[in-house]
C-alpha cells in the first residue's frame, strides 16, 4: 500500500523482498520517488526507466491537485527537484494521468527480469491510499522468478530469527 507521494506503507513479505533495495536505506521511510530518482540502481531495476519515472511524477502531480497544502509533498518534491534534474524536468511538464492497470518490466538483483501486470486499486474509505497488486502470467518465467523470491525471502526470515535466538 502506498499514499500519494508514493510512501511505501504496507507491504508483505514478498512485496519488501520485491522491492528490497527501496526499503534499503534504514534512516528514511520508503519512498518510490527517492529510489526512482536519487538511486542508482532505479535504472537496473526499472528497465523503462523514463516511463517509470513519468509514472511517479504523475502520481505526484496527482496527489498535489488532490491536496495541495500537503507539507511533506512539498518537502518531497523540493527535494527532488533540487537533487534531480530528470525529476526536475518531468516536474515541469505537469503531466497528470491517472496510473491503474498495465504491465511493467523489472530487473531484480536477485532473481533477473520480471514482467508483471499490475492494478492499482484507489481506497474509497481512505483517498490518496492504494493498493497495488502485482501479478504474473501463469507457467511464466515471471512466476517462476516470483516464486524463487518468496523462498529467497522466507529464507531470510528463518536466517534472521535463527541469528536472533542465538545472540539471547
Amino acid at each position: 500500500m502506498r499514499n500519494g507521494r508514493v510512501d511505501l506503507l504496507a507491504a508483505n513479505r514478498l512485496a519488501r523482498a520485491f522491492y528490497a533495495r527501496v526499503y534499503a536505506n534504514p534512516t528514511r521511510p520508503p519512498n518510490l520517488a527517492r529510489f526512482t530518482f536519487l538511486d542508482d540502481n532505479a535504472h537496473q531495476f526499472y528497465p523503462d526507466w523514463d516511463s517509470a519515472a513519468d509514472i511517479c511524477v504523475a502520481i505526484l502531480r496527482t496527489e498535489a491537485g488532490r491536496d495541495p497544502r500537503d507539507k511533506d509533498l512539498h518537502d518531497l518534491v523540493g527535494e527532488l527537484s533540487a537533487r534531480s534534474t530528470e525529476f526536475r524536468t518531468r516536474w515541469g511538464a505537469h503531466n497528470v494521468r491517472h496510473h491503474g492497470t498495465r504491465a511493467k518490466r523489472f530487473h531484480h538483483h536477485i532473481v533477473g527480469d520480471l514482467t508483471l501486470a499490475y492494478e492499482g486499486l484507489e481506497m474509497a474509505a481512505e483517498p490518496g491510499l492504494t493498493l497495488t497488486i502485482y501479478a504474473a502470467g501463469p507457467g511464466s518465467p515471471s512466476e517462476d522468478a516470483l516464486r524463487l523470491l518468496a523462498s529467497w525471502a522466507a529464507s531470510q526470515d528463518t536466517n534472521l530469527t535463527a541469528q536472533k535466538l542465538s545472540t539471547e
